[in-house]
């Protein structure tokens, strides 16, 4: 697995696998977050399979489905609340970008753009082309 701490508390990755769930809640993880939508996975790993290995192992689980460029505000809104709960949070998607850009707009007004957009190239994620999206969330007091 590749993870990538993007805060203390919240760590992003690739796709994981059912089997990869015990290793996670093993390492301490309370809560999975699945950002990738199940028309784009298999169902050995899509968001039931994902479900019962997350339950199986005792972490929450929160289904949160981010196709590229369709983003609605129920999304940032669930995606706070997910990663707001038990911690530690691991969150994933194919890569990691997607869960990345919820974790930014989820912090558009309380942290600055430059340290959403610094955090994003530490852990490896360029989110350029959601900062316009960061920039209005800020502006509208988020």
């Amino acid at each position: 697995m590749d993870l990538r701490q993007l805060t203390p508390d919240l760590a992003v990755s690739p796709q994981i696998m059912p089997e990869d769930v015990p290793a996670l809640a093993e390492a301490g993880f309370k809560v999975l977050v699945n950002n990738r939508p199940d028309a784009e996975t298999t169902p050995d790993h899509d968001s039931r399979a994902m479900r019962a290995a997350a339950e199986a192992a005792g972490m929450q689980y929160h289904y949160i489905p981010f196709s590229p460029g369709q983003i609605t505000p129920e999304m940032i809104t669930d995606y706070a609340a997910a990663i707001s709960g038990p911690k530690p949070v691991i969150a994933y998607c194919r890569s990691g970008n997607r869960s990345t850009v919820l974790w930014g707009l989820t912090q558009a007004g309380r942290l600055s753009e430059g340290e959403i957009m610094e955090t994003a190239s530490r852990a490896g994620y360029d989110l350029t082309s959601a900062r316009p999206l960061i920039a209005s969330l800020a502006g509208n007091g988020r």
